[in-house]
């Protein structure tokens, strides 16, 4: 006999999406407050290249901004780009999330310019973006595929201008790598279409 597949329904999984996405923005927010109120002391989590000791902080970054102005250009982009890539399943989403912030976190550690300190949630942002670009591709699927296409005509012009080395005061090589391992994330997790299996009375 066949045993029902219990799963949740789309409304359940946008419901479980948006709060987990609100939660993370909030945290971001009250974060940012803690360190004004700090006197900016959470700022030395972000990473400077090629200390040993900065190796703790590569996930820890992507948490943390340079003052609210900085944060609340990221807030808008997460919180869409973050709800999208979360539909599809929070347990893969989470994984998705902690290899972006790895590998960009990383690949900010050993290429970065020396005496820097770079943190922000930009490089998930770029990461996500890369992720549902092209994971609806590579899965075949084509509501993902017109996610793709719909997030790359709304922000693909400022990832690209995010990509250029000419800007001051920005982490090109984070955005890079960012995107780079949303990419490498849709190959990793991408989701395997399910085979027709043979059932029994």
């Amino acid at each position: 006999m066949s045993v029902p597949d219990v799963r949740w329904s789309r409304g359940d999984r946008a419901m479980a999406a948006g709060k987990l996405m609100l939660a993370w923005i909030a945290l971001l927010w009250l974060l940012e407050v803690v360190d004004v109120m700090s006197g900016h002391a959470l700022d030395g989590l972000g990473v400077t290249p090629r200390t040993p000791s900065e190796l703790v902080d590569v996930v820890p970054s992507a948490f943390i901004h340079f003052g609210f102005a900085h944060l609340a250009a990221n807030t808008l982009p997460l919180l869409v780009l973050g709800f999208l890539a979360a539909l599809a399943g929070l347990r893969r989403f989470l994984l998705v999330c902690a290899l972006i912030m790895i590998v960009d976190g990383l690949g900010v550690w050993l290429i970065a310019p020396a005496h820097t300190n770079t943190a922000g949630a930009s490089g998930l942002i770029f990461g996500l973006f890369g992720f549902l670009l092209i994971s609806g591709f590579v899965e075949r699927r084509p509501w993902g595929v017109l996610v793709g296409i719909l997030i790359a005509a709304i922000w693909g012009g400022s990832i690209l201008a995010g990509l250029a080395p000419t800007q001051t005061g920005v982490s090109w090589q984070g955005h890079l790598l960012g995107l780079l391992a949303g990419v490498a994330a849709a190959f990793v997790f991408r989701r395997r279409r399910a085979t027709p299996s043979a059932l029994t009375q």
